[in-house]
C-alpha cells in the first residue's frame, strides 16, 4: 500500500492519494487553525471502521445469499487522553440493514468482521471497546 499526501493550502489543508489515483482532503479543526474543509484525521479512521466492516458484512450476507436492500452505519467514538495522544476508548456502531433474513444471520456477519475480518476493528480494540447495535429497516 502507498498513500502520497501534500498540502495543497495553508496551514493544514492536505490531500492524500492513493495507487489506484484516488484521492480525499484532510484538514485540521479550526480550534488549532484548521479551515474545516476535510475530515480531521482520527475522524478518517472512524470511517475505515466503518467502511471495513460495511463491506466484511455485506460480502457475508451475500455470501448467506441475502439481498441487502439498504445498508447504512452510525459511528460515536470516545476519546481519552493517554500520555499526549487522545486515543479512541469507547466506540459504538448503529447497523441498520433492510433486507429479507434473519436477525441472527445479521448479528454473525457483524460479530465475525468486528471479531476476525475488519483489519481496522482489530487495530483499534487494541485501545477501545468497541459496541454495536442492530436496527432492522422495514
Amino acid at each position: 500500500m502507498h498513500i502520497h499526501l501534500k498540502r495543497i493550502e495553508t496551514p493544514f489543508v492536505l490531500e492524500a492519494t492513493n495507487e489506484s489515483g484516488n484521492s480525499i482532503r484532510i484538514d485540521a479543526s479550526p480550534e488549532i487553525g484548521g479551515k474545516n474543509s476535510g475530515p480531521r484525521p482520527m475522524e478518517l479512521l472512524i470511517m475505515g471502521l466503518a467502511g471495513c466492516s460495511s463491506i466484511d458484512v455485506i460480502m457475508i450476507l451475500n455470501k448467506y445469499r441475502i439481498e441487502v436492500k439498504d445498508y447504512s452505519v452510525d459511528v460515536e467514538a470516545d476519546r481519552e487522553k493517554v500520555e499526549e495522544a487522545n486515543l479512541f476508548k469507547k466506540i459504538h456502531m448503529k447497523f441498520f440493514v433492510k433486507g429479507e433474513f434473519e436477525e441472527a444471520q445479521v448479528k454473525r456477519a457483524i460479530d465475525l468482521s468486528l471479531e476476525k475480518y475488519c483489519s481496522v476493528a482489530k487495530t483499534l480494540e487494541k485501545t477501545a471497546t468497541i459496541t454495536y447495535e442492530l436496527k432492522l429497516v422495514s
